[in-house]
């Protein structure tokens, strides 16, 4: 490792100030048919909103995880999170400080990388590695000359397990899982504090994701990084993570330190969530799978949105929407259910038993 690397090894990260915060976050899509066709029906503007009013902190050297069906909002999120969409309405602060303002600072703009969930797309295949993984560098000026712009490149290789000598061969070359140490190793390149991860082994062999996700635990911890992780993949989750957020329908319905969530899930949507996970002291008991159909994001349900799927929904988890707040019994959790605020759960039975 150059000595440059091993200078940005923190002796400590600070676990309190959050290095990226959201606040109500929200964004919509027009997805409205032509001007035209909406005046001779009569029709008014269609909004998608993929994520409506998210709100979660992330400490420094830490990993938040956003988890959740395919449509529920998680991959917006991601792409908020580092100013590739502007948000529709609420805050995106990084260091405290407004997003969009801190992205106008080349300084600021380099600290913040994301790692894109498909390694077959993500990389330009008319460029060599080396290419790839130096653009950043030449992009924000961190190197001078040749020599240093090859040296820094050789040292992000070795340091995802590849060789220099890679550097000279195009990402067709190359494995699945290789391919993602070189979109790992250009993410790095600009020397980031905060990386978001979208989803970055769902492409990937079972045995390559263990690779990959003991690569960025490792990296984490030797170069203080922070993650937010993006995935639809429970056990992915429970291993890398410090929180995990439960998204369903662009909102956060959970929220909970990971080991807690895994062990005592709160919301009705992450206890069935949980019970899809396969586990072999599960066979032979009664599992409760998720029933019915996710609710489209145009026309959303009215109160909690989960409540049409919901075996606990009563009136009021139809007419009112919940807030997230600490959970009966579980302080540390916060929960976006009616039932759960009311003690209709059944939790402090599941604890007595």
């Amino acid at each position: 490792m150059s000595e440059a690397l091993v200078a940005r090894i923190p002796e400590a990260p600070n676990f309190e100030a959050p290095i990226f915060e959201a606040r109500d976050l929200s964004r919509a899509f027009d997805v409205s048919k032509p001007v035209l066709q909406r005046l001779i029906a009569r029709e008014g503007k269609r909004l998608l909103r993929a994520v409506d009013g998210v709100s979660f902190a992330i400490p420094r050297g830490t990993t938040l995880s956003l988890v959740g069906e395919s449509g529920c909002g998680k991959s917006t999120v991601a792409r908020l999170a580092v100013g590739l969409y502007e948000p529709s309405g609420g805050e995106a602060l990084f260091e405290g400080q407004d997003l969009a303002e801190a992205r106008k600072s080349v300084a600021q703009r380099r600290r913040m990388q994301m790692i894109f969930q498909d390694p077959y797309a993500s990389l330009n295949p008319r460029w060599r590695v080396a290419d790839i993984i130096g653009e950043p560098i030449r992009a924000f000026g961190i190197a001078n000359g040749g020599a240093a712009l090859r040296e820094k490149v050789g040292a992000l290789l070795r340091q995802v397990g590849l060789s220099p000598a890679d550097g000279n061969r195009f990402p067709h070359e190359f494995s699945g899982g290789q391919r993602q140490r070189i979109s790992i190793a250009r993410a790095l390149s600009s020397n980031p504090d905060f990386l978001v991860c979208d989803e970055p082994t769902s492409a990937l062999d079972v045995s390559v994701q263990a690779q990959i996700l003991n690569l960025m635990k490792d990296l984490q911890r030797r170069l203080g990084l922070t993650y937010l992780f993006i995935s639809h993949n429970l056990a992915v989750v429970r291993q890398v993570s410090d929180q995990v957020g439960v998204m369903y329908l662009g909102r956060i319905v959970e929220s909970a330190p990971a080991e807690r969530l895994f062990t005592t899930p709160r919301h009705p949507y992450t206890r069935a969530l949980m019970e899809a996970i396969p586990d072999l002291d599960m066979v032979g008991k009664e599992r409760q799978p998720v029933g019915g159909e996710v609710p489209s994001p145009i026309n959303p349900p009215s109160g909690c949105t989960f409540n049409p799927r919901c075996p606990l929904a009563n009136d009021r988890c139809r007419a009112e929407r919940p807030a997230l707040i600490a959970a009966r019994g579980t302080p540390e959790t916060l929960v976006a259910c009616h039932a759960v605020e009311e003690g209709r759960d059944g939790f402090e039975s599941r604890v007595a038993a």
